[in-house]
């Protein structure tokens, strides 16, 4: 269950898959996915709407604590802190690059960089996983 077809296939009918989150690497470190700027992801200048952002950064930090759970745990967001550097147009592609800081028994900390396709970065997400019993 925890390769990316099968976490793309879960996610599929739930929030991530609305928004159109594509996996492309997961990994217990690393999680990599990417995201076409759709018209309805944006604001009303045509960018990539700041919550589209932390939702899409959310999900991957989301992902990387759960493929590191051990049985009988489950995981959720207690604290997330977003920089917003740089915009991504409607009609782009933007790619989300999410990183382990901390891995520990109790919380798992994950660093994400969104980055459009030309590798200019957009936000830096950061977010505390609370590693819970099911």
């Amino acid at each position: 269950m925890n390769d990316l077809a099968s976490i793309q296939e879960l996610l599929a009918p739930l929030f991530p898959g609305l928004i159109g989150m594509q996996l492309v690497e997961v990994t217990p470190d690393r999680v990599v996915a990417t995201l076409e700027v759709r018209p309805n992801l944006c604001t009303t200048g045509e960018i990539l709407h700041g919550g589209a952002i932390m939702a899409f950064a959310d999900t991957l930090g989301g992902v990387g604590t759960f493929v590191s759970l051990a049985e009988g745990k489950r995981t959720a967001t207690v604290e997330s802190s977003t920089k917003f550097i740089g915009a991504a147009r409607v009609g782009s592609t933007v790619t989300a690059e999410c990183e382990a800081l901390h891995r520990g028994k109790t919380t798992m900390v994950w660093q994400t960089k969104i980055l459009t396709a030309q590798g200019k970065l957009c936000a830096v997400v950061t977010q505390t996983q609370l590693v819970l019993d099911i």
